[in-house]
């Protein structure tokens, strides 16, 4: 591999534009820094530019990166990619992550995508052009039962806004931390539910644990969301359920394989069969998809900026993050 110049104090991938020029607001004086949209594998630079990179969660790190970088920032509460990152490639890499910026962004995220499959709506929008009503009969939020699967901050405040919404709501999680929420175990609490929100962290024992087998013991109807991370409900065995009549919709704001996924539908590449059960869920009535946004909101945004500014300054004064990956070799 051709040798890739340290020109940048720190270098950050997956910058869209609306962050990228909020973290040049936030950026110290004096800081070199260089931005690019595009994932690491996009990009198809030969080294990382810095010794210091920052990524969201769909680019892939090359592992022979390694000897070059003492630190890694992922601008996600997520950071699962990181500590697979380090299980495969054993360095003394430093890992950071932001974990406090996007909780309401997400969970309003997740009421969107459930209010859209309850009203409806892209039926909604389909039939305004004649102004037709027939099958839009939607259904309320209030006295249904909303289960939480992963209650930390996000999760908690999927559950908050449920209860304002005057719906039933438990969680599951093998932390019982919130003292407001009604903590029951996962098969009892997916036989319970009307609507299902994803909001765990992936690790890797809880791959695929709302897939197809999982998600049959909810009641005909229910409608099931994941704004945490696809491998947790693969795409196909959702459509599956779909199909079959089982579950009544599906919000999706993440997806299994997503890496691969999204530079795939960036390419309009059609071809691949991960890409093709998007396109079929993204033709259904009852399916929701959002491209990896919830965090998108400007207040959000301007926090994530500004902490992962935070991150940066202090990482490059002392050699540690102020909110260090836990347990990265785990």
């Amino acid at each position: 591999m051709d040798s890739d110049p340290m020109t940048d104090d720190v270098f950050f991938y997956e910058a869209f534009e609306e962050e990228a020029s909020a973290l040049r607001r936030f950026l110290p004086e004096g800081l070199r820094a260089g931005f690019t949209p595009d994932t690491i594998q996009e990009y198809g630079r030969p080294g990382p530019g810095a010794a210091l990179i920052s990524v969201r969660t769909q680019s892939q790190i090359p592992g022979e990166w390694a000897q070059n970088l003492s630190g890694i920032l992922s601008r996600s509460t997520g950071y699962d990619h990181l500590t697979a990152y380090a299980r495969v490639n054993p360095s003394d890499v430093t890992l950071g992550y932001l974990p406090l910026y996007c909780a309401q962004a997400v969970a309003e995220q997740a009421l969107m995508l459930w209010l859209t499959l309850l009203r409806r709506l892209k039926r909604q929008m389909q039939q305004v052009e004649r102004f037709e009503r027939d099958g839009l009969t939607g259904r309320e939020c209030a006295g249904r039962r909303l289960l939480v699967v992963g209650v930390g901050n996000i999760g908690h405040a999927v559950a908050l806004i449920g209860s304002g919404l005057r719906m039933e709501v438990h969680g599951v999680d093998l932390v019982e931390r919130h003292a407001d929420v009604t903590y029951v175990p996962l098969s009892e609490g997916l036989a319970w539910a009307d609507i299902v929100v994803c909001a765990m962290n992936l690790t890797p024992e809880n791959r695929g644990l709302l897939g197809y087998d999982a998600l049959h013991h909810c009641g005909p109807g229910a409608l099931f969301v994941n704004v945490a991370r696809g491998e947790m409900s693969p795409s196909a065995e959702l459509l599956r359920l779909l199909e079959e009549g089982h579950l009544g919709g599906v919000g999706l704001d993440v997806y299994d394989g997503e890496a691969d996924v999204a530079v795939q539908l960036r390419r309009d590449d059609g071809q691949d069969g991960g890409t093709s059960t998007i396109q079929r869920l993204l033709a259904r009535d009852d399916a929701v998809l959002t491209p990896h946004n919830a965090f998108n909101t400007e207040e959000s945004v301007q926090r994530k900026s500004e902490q992962s500014m935070e991150q940066v300054a202090a990482f490059l004064e002392t050699g540690n993050f102020r909110w260090p990956v836990p347990d990265p070799g785990t």
